[in-house]
């Protein structure tokens, strides 16, 4: 058996989480590599990221380099002589990096690989429809995500579960398969399995705008797991137009009915508490939105201070 000494690379919330549950189990953590402090808001005060706040509360040796193939970094991360290395949500390592350990580097995702490597893989899951999904931890190689993998663990996708809410699943779902996986590690019961290429491999590319954009043609289910996959971060948008005015409007929680009708995709139907918006097949309800320089609402709020007009329509 033998002793681990860890490098956590990280950065976001999720990361967090993982984090967290490998300082419990009182595994030693030799140094936390997380991203530089970024300007943020409108004083564009440094801000910290996740992670780099709960190592600094935990007293951990952090380094943030802005280039990880600097010898500067690449001396310093040598001298925490460590003999693994743990990534959860960070960005892509140089050779050099995760070569550096005796006992390798792993990669926790959140997706059952090979589905779903890339940069977004809670939010296209739910985007795509699918009703499961899971983590998986692999040891890193070359490619993005591609490499042998160490242990999966798979768990439902409610039909009406936000990306936010798959989220918080998986990091605890991850956080339990990290553990398990340096208990094999450290045991030397480590079996891994070189991942399928496929021609049906689904990917997890970066969110952009364009992907983000509602299309009101679209079935109105598509349009309802593109707003829940979207849920709370970046958000869906589509642009609001009534009579002169035009606004980009993010939504947040919806509900979709089917439903015959013969209004125009993309009609806004409301009353005093409720709006609703026509596809092709039913409608979306629409339980909260945001609309430019205002904060996000529930609808019912919104719409005490506003009224839309008959040809009202989201395009």
């Amino acid at each position: 058996m033998e002793k681990l000494r860890i490098v956590f690379m990280g950065t976001p919330d999720f990361a967090v989480g993982v984090l967290d549950a490998i300082y419990t189990k009182g595994y030693e953590i030799v140094g936390v590599i997380t991203a530089p402090d970024k300007p943020a808001g409108r004083g564009r005060k440094l801000n910290q990221s996740a992670v780099k706040k709960y190592a600094l509360e935990k007293d951990l040796k952090v380094l943030q380099p802005t280039n990880l193939k600097s010898e500067e970094f690449l001396e310093e991360l040598k001298s925490l002589n460590a003999n693994l290395q743990v990534v959860v949500a960070f960005r892509m390592l140089p050779e050099v990096v995760w070569k550096m350990p005796k006992l390798g580097t792993f990669n926790l995702h959140a997706s059952l690989l090979p589905n779903y490597r890339g940069a977004a893989p809670i939010n296209w899951a739910i985007i795509n429809g699918e009703t499961k999904t899971g983590v998986t931890t692999f040891f890193i190689d070359e490619k993005i995500d591609t490499g042998a993998m160490i242990l999966s663990k798979e768990t439902e996708i409610g039909k009406t579960e936000t990306a936010g809410e798959l989220h918080d699943k998986l990091m605890e779902l991850g956080s339990e398969t990290v553990i398990e996986t340096l208990a094999l590690i450290e045991n030397g019961n480590v079996q891994t399995e070189i991942q399928k290429e496929t021609s049906e491999i689904k990917s997890a590319n970066k969110l952009n705008k364009d992907n983000c954009k509602i299309d009101w043609n679209k079935p109105g289910n598509e349009i309802f797991n593109l707003i829940r996959g979207l849920c709370p971060y970046p958000a869906a948008w589509s642009f609001i137009k009534d009579e002169e005015n035009e606004w980009n409007v993010k939504f947040y929680e919806t509900k979709y009915t089917p439903e015959n009708h013969d209004y125009k995709n993309g009609t806004i139907l409301t009353t005093k508490k409720e709006m609703k918006i026509a596809t092709q097949d039913g409608f979306i309800e629409v339980l909260s939105l945001q609309f430019p320089g205002k904060k996000k609402m529930q609808t019912r709020d919104f719409l005490n201070g506003v009224q839309f007009t008959k040809d009202a329509n989201a395009l």
